[in-house]
């Protein structure tokens, strides 16, 4: 750890004990891991006590960790298979260990000046039930729209929220279009009719693509040597 992530997780542990998880990540960044049924009782601590006072939530996302780590995932080089959830819907999936589904909150402390990112995993419910967490719409109002988006793109229910609604697809509109297994051409196609006057849903007439992943080259300009290095001006530029 760096000397504020280390700061912060010390301060951490005093005040949540061993019921938070802390990861860092490269940039000195922690993620809190917290169950779910310590959810409601952690983020008040993180709101309220004065050593924390994460009272902004940023952001919540959710996240699906469905065929994490496969070759497709990878960003640096192209793929050896592609990169389409539909090139091959027959081969198996392969899960993050037993969960797929996570929640994660974004806080900010403006009395402090520091952000921390925290995650819960899901309940995983068993006969095809949807995965679920605890609305934190008590604890941080801003919650409700975010905890909506999350609902409809993932599937992910928020106990207790109070207004359980999609939020940026259609009332009628089938599935959740952030899980990794949704078709990537959707499932059904949407047009007005003018005959019928009204707007009417119909089998999908495209067929499924192939896309290959913007590959994210290495660039010198970014080698940790450069770092801090003035950039010399371009030629017959100013002062040229």
């Amino acid at each position: 750890m760096g000397f504020a992530s280390d700061t912060l997780g010390n301060e951490l542990r005093a005040v949540c004990g061993g019921r938070l998880a802390l990861h860092v990540s490269g940039a000195d960044e922690i993620t809190a891991e917290v169950a779910s049924q310590d959810l409601l009782d952690i983020a008040p601590l993180l709101r309220d006590d004065a050593s924390l006072q994460f009272g902004m939530l940023i952001d919540v996302a959710g996240v699906d960790y469905l065929d994490y780590g496969r070759v497709e995932w990878r960003t640096e080089q192209a793929t050896a298979t592609g990169f389409s959830r539909g090139v091959n819907s027959a081969a198996p999936h392969t899960l993050r260990g037993d969960r797929r589904y996570a929640v994660a909150y974004q806080l900010l402390s403006l009395t402090h000046n520091r952000r921390l990112r925290l995650r819960c995993w899901c309940e995983e419910l068993e006969n095809g039930e949807e995965p679920t967490v605890d609305s934190v719409t008590g604890i941080w109002a801003g919650a409700e729209w975010f905890e909506r988006e999350a609902f409809d793109l993932y599937g992910i229910l928020f106990r207790g929220h109070p207004d359980m609604r999609r939020l940026l697809t259609d009332y009628g509109f089938i599935g959740h279009p952030f899980r990794k297994d949704f078709p990537l051409i959707g499932n059904v196609e949407v047009r007005y009719d003018p005959m019928q006057k009204r707007v009417v849903y119909e089998p999908v007439s495209i067929e499924p693509r192939t896309l290959v992943p913007r590959v994210i080259r290495h660039d010198n300009r970014y080698e940790p040597a450069l770092l801090g290095t003035p950039v010399a001006p371009a030629p017959g530029g100013a002062g040229g």
